[in-house]
């Protein structure tokens, strides 16, 4: 045991203190605290806080600190906004952009609507820091409430059916959407009575449906989209609302915009209510959830889709001379081939939306580099506790 003094936190979350010239990482510790720690290298293992930082606050989930899901519920309201918005700035400072960062739109809403446990002999629940070792929860305050308690439930339920699985579980407007992930070899119509008796909306396993008792839907603007199994989807839907918001005050005045990687849609519906879109994304069966909203909701421009791998094949200079604006969302791999494609364009305005900071600067210092600026910048919380943040820039030419 080693008694030592956290003086930094680290982009990981993790407490920073230096022994003998070696810096040390404990986890669940804050700056200015005088901690007791097993070490083991260049990592510490929080045993007691033996004096406290004035931003340490109570974590609100009783197993923080021994689940591995959430790494900053120790830390207050405001250095935790400072901290999520450092984590921006640090970003496009490394890559030479020096723009003002807004402040931080707390996304969070009632909750996640996304989660995924892993069920083991143990129980269900998530996996414990630094481990594959399994903790068995009864719930977690941080998804909705249509999930907190169900979601453990249903996970071992489905434990006993299927073995050791990995659960996707999401909530929608007409009920849970459950995808189940295991090695084994099992016949899914065998699972169809368990199905009915959960009352979900979906079950999948390994990517085949079991059952579907009725589409899993959500609503973007004015449309209800029906979820493809395992498509992607804003973690809140306070989060969805508020970066469409923030794509829509960007897009102000635009009559033809192209949304690239553009999911199931939740811009391109929205935007879809002022301008002609053409809605770009290499998931066919996004694309197709996409069209099949459109077609079933009134009040919309014209919205044209494409299927297309846009890392490989990003949409051309001629391609994008139609549209005066460009929306891009892409995975945290960042969108670098259409970055350097939109330099060669005349479109005169860029909103980048991204959940990675750091191949979001990659990206903008392409633009700027190619007679773009960047006007705002504007970070959001959407995964509460963690060491993610999202962002929204508009870029003029």
């Amino acid at each position: 045991m080693t008694q030592i003094t956290i003086t930094a936190l680290g982009q990981r979350g993790e407490g920073i203190a230096e022994i003998a010239g070696q810096r040390l990482y404990v986890p669940f510790t804050l700056p200015g605290e005088k901690v007791e720690i097993a070490m083991e290298g260049e990592r510490g293992t929080l045993l007691s806080v033996l004096a406290p930082s004035p931003d340490r606050i109570e974590p609100v989930c009783g197993y923080f600190g021994v689940c591995g899901g959430c790494s900053l519920q120790h830390l207050a309201p405001a250095p935790y906004a400072a901290f999520k918005r450092g984590l921006v700035v640090t970003a496009l400072s490394h890559a030479g952009i020096d723009v003002p960062v807004g402040q931080l739109v707390e996304a969070r809403g009632i909750g996640r609507r996304r989660a995924t446990l892993h069920t083991r002999a143990a129980g269900a629940g998530y996996m414990r820091p630094r481990s594959h070792d399994l903790l068995d929860i009864e719930a977690c305050p941080i998804l909705v409430p249509a999930l907190q308690q169900s979601a453990p439930g249903i996970a071992r339920a489905l434990h006993a059916a299927v073995g050791d699985s990995d659960i996707g579980f999401t909530a929608t407007a007409t009920g849970l959407d459950v995808s189940v992930r295991n090695e084994r070899k099992l016949k899914p119509q065998k699972l169809v009575p368990l199905a009915q008796n959960l009352k979900l909306a979906r079950l999948s396993l390994n990517g085949e449906l079991v059952l579907q008792s009725q589409p899993p839907s959500v609503r973007m603007g004015k449309a209800l989209v029906e979820l493809p199994s395992g498509s992607f989807l804003q973690t809140t839907e306070a989060a969805e609302a508020a970066l469409a918001g923030l794509v829509l005050a960007g897009l102000k005045g635009a009559r033809s915009v192209a949304d690239l990687f553009c999911g199931v849609g939740p811009f391109a519906l929205r935007i879809a209510e002022s301008a002609r879109v053409l809605a770009a994304d290499s998931d066919r069966p996004a694309i197709a959830a996409l069209q099949h909203a459109v077609k079933h909701t009134q009040g919309l421009k014209p919205i044209t889709t494409l299927s297309r791998d846009l890392f490989r094949d990003p949409l051309a200079p001629a391609e994008l001379a139609p549209f005066d604006a460009v929306v891009f969302d892409p995975p945290r791999a960042g969108a670098e081939a259409q970055a350097r494609e939109l330099v060669r364009s005349k479109v005169k305005t860029i909103v980048g939306v991204s959940c990675e900071p750091r191949t979001f600067a990659r990206d903008a210092a392409i633009l700027l580099a190619g007679g773009y600026r960047l006007e705002s910048v504007t970070p959001l919380d959407q995964f509460a506790y963690s060491i993610h943040v999202e962002l929204v820039g508009v870029f003029k030419r």
